[in-house]
């Protein structure tokens, strides 16, 4: 006699994960999509997404292949808890349940977040150290196929915060405050894809050129396990979502986050100033700054806080001059002075021989967090990226078909970025809890005893009439 029990081997990761997790916390999140009293029977929700889960567990892109690999793996069937004669649904129930049923739900986000719970409650999230990157996935889009569309630029969340600083900087200088612009909406000139209209074209230095979206990650660093995952369209900044993404997690897990390890994208002063107000300890990697050829790099330009003031490699003094709109002071040279230098060639090539050098009113946050990364705590922190969310992003592209958006459409990529990472996590949980110690928690023995009890019923013999 063979059973579906003894043909999956007992180390098999599908069984770890069936021992570590129970998924019927899905069956309550779904409830409301759901009619109690008409319709033909629904195919079961729990089936339902741990269907999804094999798709991204294992790799498989397609939904089609997906239910081929069911019909003939029996591993999958053991997971799904189909016997050897159960017929597999059709492709069709799944993707049709997944457009219409779910899109617009929230419930994509809801289950990850218990998935991180989970995690939470486990002991594998400490919730302290925090990584956070973006990656990009292909868009399935032509990119020689586009439309030039001109689109509103949104003015950046901190414009209020900004605008009066500058206010508070110009009155501490004796200057008088900026006459009132008419806010007109700025607008610019982008690339729209005919076929999904919203990835975003790409053009980044040593980046592929195209339509792509981005994955922005947030893993622990105690199991990098992933807290967070954010898809936006390939055209929106590394850093632009960063701070509300970090803000969500302290309010939805309770984090209490002592310090973040970031690339040097998030390198800017807007993410100086946050990090510095929420009190954490904020490690960025090193931006070469851009300047000409030739030309000496600002580093070269001293500035004393005391006198504010810059100071030039020839010992000439730059004083403060304004403060512009965008928050910069500026500090201008004597071109008296500059035309008689013997290093003005390498100083400026401005017409009127003035050197200006700019300064932001929230320069001395970013200061402070460049400093960070010389420290011996800093470089601790920053050296674990590699093998927190860079591991992470490597492991999602190399393993489960994270290098492509399966499907078009930002909702749509946003699922599968949600799916993928819940997935990663699952896996990750199984893996540690099966390595740790025999003895599980409560919750978890339950869930493995509800398997037991089924288990037991399907050897049963049928009841005869």
């Amino acid at each position: 006699m063979v059973t579906i029990e003894s043909l999956v081997p007992s180390d098999h990761l599908l069984r770890k994960i069936e021992t570590a997790i129970s998924f019927e916390f899905i069956r309550e999140r779904v409830r409301h999509l759901y009619c109690e009293n008409n319709g033909r029977p629904a195919l079961d929700p729990v089936l339902l997404f741990k269907l999804l889960f094999l798709g991204y567990l294992f790799g498989i892109r397609s939904e089609r292949q997906l239910m081929r690999e069911v019909q003939c793996n029996v591993a999958y069937r053991w997971f799904l808890r189909l016997k050897l004669t159960d017929k597999v649904a059709d492709a069709s129930t799944l993707s049709q349940n997944r457009r219409r049923r779910f899109r617009g739900s929230g419930v994509y986000q809801e289950i990850f977040d218990e998935i991180v719970q989970l995690a939470i409650q486990c002991g594998f999230v400490s919730g302290e150290v925090l990584y956070t990157d973006a990656t990009h996935l292909k868009a399935s889009a032509n990119k020689n196929k586009f439309e030039v569309q001109r689109v509103e630029v949104k003015p950046v969340e901190y414009l209020e915060q900004l605008e009066q600083a500058v206010t508070q900087d110009r009155a501490a200088h004796g200057k008088g405050g900026l006459k009132p612009q008419a806010k007109a909406a700025a607008s610019k000139e982008i690339k729209v894809s005919c076929s999904d209209r919203d990835a975003g074209y790409m053009v980044r230095e040593g980046k592929p050129k195209g339509f792509f979206y981005l994955d922005h990650r947030t893993v622990d660093g105690k199991h990098a396990i992933i807290t967070d995952t954010h898809t936006t369209p390939a055209t929106v900044h590394d850093a632009v979502p960063y701070l509300q993404r970090l803000d969500r997690q302290r309010e939805r897990f309770g984090f209490r986050v002592r310090a973040v390890g970031l690339d040097a994208g998030y390198a800017n002063t807007a993410i100086a100033k946050g990090l510095e107000e929420r009190g954490i300890y904020g490690v960025t990697g090193y931006r070469r700054p851009n300047r000409g050829e030739g030309l000496f790099a600002k580093r070269k330009f001293h500035y004393d806080p005391q006198r504010d003031v810059y100071r030039c490699p020839n010992q000439q003094e730059l004083p403060y001059r304004t403060t512009n709109r965008q928050g910069y002071r500026q500090y201008h040279s004597d071109p008296a002075q500059c035309q008689q230098c013997p290093l003005l060639q390498q100083c400026t090539r401005s017409r009127n021989h003035t050197k200006v050098i700019t300064r932001h009113v929230w320069q001395p946050m970013r200061e402070r967090m460049d400093g960070h990364r010389l420290e011996e705590a800093g470089r601790r922190i920053y050296k674990r990226r590699k093998e927190t969310v860079e591991r992470s992003f490597a492991d999602a592209k190399q393993l489960h078909g994270h290098r492509y958006a399966r499907m078009r459409g930002l909702v749509n990529v946003r699922e599968q970025c949600l799916l993928a990472a819940a997935a990663q996590n699952i896996k990750k949980i199984a893996l540690l809890l099966s390595r740790t110690s025999p003895q599980l928690p409560p919750f978890l023995q339950l869930a493995l005893f509800q398997r037991l009890l089924h288990e037991a019923a399907l050897l049963l013999p049928s009841p005869t009439t």
